[in-house]
This record gives structure tokens, C-alpha cells and sequence, in this order.
């Protein structure tokens, strides 16, 4: 059942036990008349101003005002009609803004209730004694038990929040874990290519070498010595996006520099990786930062044919920036349709709420730009920058 229908039946059963206790204890027509005119009055109140507003009360003074007259005309009929206040009191409660505005209400409730002894009573000393009694007795259960209904309702949402912001942990909690997960699994799994398929390409490629050096110039061992070579570059790549970003005490610009030597010694193409000095990022943004790094310098292995690559990562106003630039062949960035690894790295900054910008035109050589945010840069004033040169 709806609050809706729960009020309702609330506000028409009081009037049926209102009806009732009128006849029993009518003293003339007169109270009869005001009664019947108070139940009748609370009953349209109700459904045309209460039930309404029964979502949004902020506009119920006029109905909480109307049940006070309601209220007086049934008391001023008969002091056992008073039992409306089993019903008036909660409707001064429901149909607030704030709480200040609650007990507002609720005096304007004991108000009309006052009104109403004072006219069925009478004014003589025994029954301003007995008026008084009873209001400060109804009005003083009404606070009180408003007051309490209130601060539990206000524990209820502090620990409604609590309670999300515990699941929220918990989820967070739990997310770290899969990482962890992941991360041992790509680090064991690039454990296990560096100790057998790299080794094996390793041992091909010597044996093509000492092939050719014993039985001469052969251009299908050089085809076989060539396709190694690049296998192997290959399997090293895979190794190193395997790897954990930081080991043994290796922070993210020496994991840098060494991926940039790496790749010159490689490839035979000059290097130059320049990372700001005492940057300090969180370890997602570490691992965002040297995987766009690799994409870059693997897109560049396959497509550029570049003689030089420069590599730039700078922190500034709380925003990671990840500049590569080679003098390649390039392409047509509007037209030619992003590769596997574009795709891959725009995703993957994605996730961290990054974005990735890509410069290049037939002949004029790539630029790719990514900047990514960050909560955890350290940058103090007057840092300089560190670089390193790597050549072939």
C-alpha cells in the first residue's frame, strides 16, 4: 500500500471515529453543526490540499492552517473530539520544509485545539487549568516525538551513506585485486616469452648469422636471419608491455630512457626522451603513460621509417602530457583509418579520462600528443628537466 492510500485511510478513518464520538456526545444542534462542519472540513482539506502536496510539502502551510480551523471547530463541538489530534499533530510533522518550520506548525495546531477548549470548556479557572494540562501534555508529546522520529531519520541517511561509501570501498578494494591479478599474470607471461620464445629467436638468429659466415652469401638465410630479427623485435615488445612499469627501485622516466635505448639499439633510429624532472604520477597513470609511450615507438617500428623519434612527457596545471614525434613518411591523418594501435591507446586513455591528438601529413612525419589527468603530479618550483640522448 502507497503512502498515499495509507493516508487516506488515515485522515477517513479519524473522520468515521470523529462521526461516531460527535453523536455519542452532542450536546445540541449547535455542536452538531460545528462537528460536522470541522470533520467535513478536514476530510476536503485532505484531498484537496494535503494529498496534493504529499510529495512535496514545501507548500503546506495553507493545509496544516486550514486542519488548525478543522480542528478548533471539532473541539469547540465536543472536548472528546481533542482525538484529532492523533491525526493532526503527524499532519504538522509530514507537511514541512525543515523542522523549524515543524514546530511552527505545531503550535498553530495547538493553537486551534486551545480555541477550541476555550469555546466547548469554558473560560473558568478549573477548565483553563484542565485546557492548559492538555496542551502542554499534547504539544510536549508531539516535539518530543517529532524531534526523536527526526534524528532517527537523519542516522538512517548518515548510515544509508556510510553504507554506500562502504560498498564503494569494497568495489574498489575489489578492483585493486583484479589488477593485481592481471598485473602478476602479464608479468609471469612476459617471464615466460623472455625465457623461451625470445631465447629461441635469439639462438635463430645467431645460427642464420654463423650459416652465412660459413657457407657464404645466401639470400634465403638473410630472408630467414631478417624474419628472426623481426620476430624478435616483436617478442621483445610483447616482454616489455608484459613488464611491470617500475622494478628492483626503477622509476618511470628511467623505465622510459631505458625503452628508448632499447628501441635505438634495435632499430638503428635515434632516440631522444626528455621526462620532467621529479615527476611523481599514480601508478595507473605510470602505466597509461609508458604503454602510449610503446604504442607509439611500435606504430613508429612498423610504419615510419623514421631516422629520428622524440619522446616528451611534461605535468602541468594537473594534466599529464605524452608528446612523440617522428620525422617518418607520415600519412593522411583525416583519411587513413586508425590502426589496431591508435585505437587501442585512445581507449586505453579513455579509461583514465585522457585524450590522444594525432599530427601528420604524406612526407611531414607524426606527432601524436597524449594528455591525460592526474591528482598526484609533484612538480616544485624551479624544477629543471632531465634528458637523455640515446643513439644507435
Amino acid at each position: 500500500m502507497t503512502a498515499r492510500r495509507v493516508w487516506s485511510a488515515a485522515v477517513l478513518g479519524m473522520a468515521a471515529l470523529l462521526g461516531v464520538l460527535l453523536v455519542i456526545t452532542g450536546r445540541d444542534a449547535v455542536d452538531a453543526v460545528l462537528g460536522t462542519a470541522g470533520i467535513a472540513l478536514l476530510v476536503a482539506a485532505w484531498f484537496s490540499l494535503g494529498l496534493p502536496r504529499l510529495d512535496d510539502p514545501r507548500g503546506a502551510p495553507v493545509f496544516v492552517a486550514v486542519v488548525a480551523v478543522a480542528v478548533a471547530l471539532m473541539v469547540s463541538a465536543s472536548p472528546t473530539l481533542a482525538i484529532v489530534q492523533g491525526i493532526a499533530y503527524p499532519i504538522a510533522w509530514v507537511f514541512c520544509a525543515s523542522i523549524r518550520r515543524a514546530v511552527v506548525q505545531n503550535i498553530v495546531i495547538a493553537a486551534g485545539v486551545t480555541i477550541g477548549f476555550l469555546v466547548s470548556l469554558g473560560t473558568t479557572p478549573d477548565a483553563l487549568l484542565q485546557t492548559a494540562f492538555t496542551m502542554v501534555i499534547s504539544l510536549g508529546f508531539s516535539l518530543a516525538m517529532g524531534f526523536w522520529i527526526a534524528h532517527m531519520s537523519e542516522l538512517g541517511d548518515r548510515n544509508g551513506r556510510l553504507l554506500a561509501e562502504l560498498e564503494g570501498a569494497q568495489e574498489q578494494i575489489a578492483a585493486l585485486h583484479r589488477e593485481a591479478g592481471a598485473t602478476a599474470e602479464r608479468e609471469h607471461l612476459a617471464r615466460e616469452l623472455h625465457d623461451t620464445i625470445a631465447q629461441d629467436l635469439t639462438g635463430l638468429v645467431m645460427l642464420a648469422q654463423r650459416a652465412r659466415r660459413e657457407l657464404g652469401a645466401s639470400e634465403t638465410l638473410r630472408i630467414i636471419e631478417e624474419n628472426a630479427r623481426a620476430t624478435l623485435a616483436e617478442t621483445r615488445a610483447l616482454v616489455a608491455a608484459g613488464a611491470a612499469v617500475t622494478d628492483a627501485g626503477i622509476d618511470l622516466a628511467s623505465a622510459l630512457h631505458r625503452l628508448a635505448e632499447r628501441f635505438s639499439r634495435e632499430t638503428g633510429v635515434e632516440v631522444t626522451c626528455i621526462v620532467a624532472a621529479e615527476l611523481a604520477l599514480a601508478r595507473d597513470v605510470e602505466v597509461v603513460v609508458l604503454r602510449c609511450v610503446q604504442e607509439a615507438l611500435g606504430n613508429a617500428r612498423k610504419h615510419a621509417r623514421a631516422s629520428r623519434i622524440d619522446i616528451a612527457v611534461s605535468a602541468s596545471d594537473g594534466r599529464v602530457r605524452v608528446e612523440v614525434v617522428d620525422d617518418g613518411i607520415g600519412f593522411d591523418a583525416e583519411r587513413a583509418p586508425d590502426g589496431f594501435g591508435l585505437t587501442g591507446m585512445t581507449e586505453r586513455l579513455a579509461l583514465v579520462r585522457g585524450t590522444l591528438r594525432v599530427r601528420s601529413a604524406p612526407g611531414a612525419g607524426t606527432t601524436l600528443v597524449a594528455e591525460l589527468p592526474t591528482g598526484n603530479v609533484a612538480l616544485p618550483t624551479g624544477a629543471t628537466t632531465a634528458e637523455s640522448a640515446v643513439t644507435a
